[in-house]
């Protein structure tokens, strides 16, 4: 571990003909050491291929290639059984524009894959959103309507995991307990994100900007946008976390991620009860009841081939002074407060 924060690492723009487009089945592009900070430019999930209201997704990508990955990195002393706990410093647009779209036959209003049925698809559309970053805004312009709306900038990343156990490999529009395509509105500055190390070095990617999204992506598209990200890493030795678990400054949290929303439901919250048993020495039956009376239960997405829930603790409502995950939050975020002052934010 590191107590000390390393200098800001040197801009990195990965090559897009290195992309990765699954979790599991791309060697590394780079080596990182725990502590290390790394500056990066992540793009959209359509590549940036989408750029104005005539680019419909069925001419503009195509499958499998959605979601580009940033990434693999290989960090250096990660094992099996240990976890990786990735801090997001500062995530911020990465271009004055975003864009949103319905694409064919995939959202949770409508027919798709995995809730066939006989009706034509919606009509494809693409919406094109303007960013003012000086005021933390972006405007939705309506398509077919004389409205417009300013809204808040809350940018975060959809996509966020290591590469998945037993030698899989997961497409990229996949979350499960390996992290992936979560579309959690915590992955944002300020929250360190817990993973299980399940082959040497974690092979952790990032992607999916997201500027702003309302809960469970209702229509299968946030608005998306690339993003520069500056994050560090550290490595738990000896701690593995069966699915991913959140921290940032009030809250700690787990992802379930499985069909029906139902099972991600009691995946999230089971783990959440055994974290903080585990973590608090209350007894299983007593954090129960706990956490029946406090949790929150933020659904993240019910578009992608698992949807996902993820439930939260506020830390006021637990017992004090516990360092959860051995208090490595706390020493990132120390981190992350420096390398952003050295930059006068």
């Amino acid at each position: 571990m590191t107590d000390s924060p390393a200098p800001l690492a040197e801009r990195f723009v990965q090559d897009p003909a290195s992309y990765a487009w699954t979790f599991g089945g791309y060697d590394p592009i780079r080596r990182v050491k725990p502590g290390e900070v790394l500056d990066l430019f992540v793009e959209d999930c359509f590549a940036g291929r989408i750029r104005s209201t005539a680019d419909l997704p069925s001419k503009s990508i195509e499958f499998p290639f959605i979601n580009p990955q940033t990434g693999p990195f290989y960090v250096e002393g990660a094992e099996p059984g240990d976890t990786l706990a990735v801090h997001l410093i500062d995530v911020r647009p990465a271009r004055d524009w975003a864009v949103s779209a319905h694409v064919l036959f995939f959202g949770s209003l409508t027919g798709t894959r995995y809730t066939a049925g006989l009706q034509e698809a919606l009509p494809e559309k693409v919406w094109l959103y303007r960013v003012d970053a000086a005021a933390n805004e972006l405007t939705f312009d309506a398509l077919e309507s004389d409205f417009e709306m300013r809204l808040p900038l809350e940018p975060f990343h959809g996509t966020i995991g290591v590469a998945p156990a037993a030698f899989e490999v997961r497409n990229v529009l996949v979350p499960e307990a390996f992290g992936g395509n979560m579309d959690s509105p915590d992955v944002k500055a300020g929250t360190t994100i817990y993973l299980g190390v399940n082959v040497p070095g974690a092979l952790f990617s990032l992607g999916d900007g997201h500027y702003r999204m309302g809960e469970g992506e209702v229509c299968g598209a946030a608005v998306e946008g690339a993003m520069n990200t500056i994050l560090t890493v550290e490595v738990i030795k000896g701690v593995y976390c069966e699915w991913p678990r959140f921290e940032d400054d009030d809250s700690i949290m787990v992802a379930g991620s499985y069909r029906p929303l139902e099972d991600a439901f009691r995946i999230a919250h089971s783990q959440l009860v055994k974290w903080i048993s585990a973590s608090a020495g209350l007894s299983m039956s007593d954090t129960y009841q706990l956490v029946s009376q406090i949790a929150t239960s933020r659904i993240a997405n019910v578009v992608d081939p698992n949807y996902t829930i993820v439930a939260r603790a506020p830390k006021r409502f637990l017992p004090r002074d516990i360092p959860w995950m051995g208090g490595v939050h706390d020493r990132l975020r120390t981190i992350g407060r420096t390398v952003l002052a050295t930059q006068g934010r």
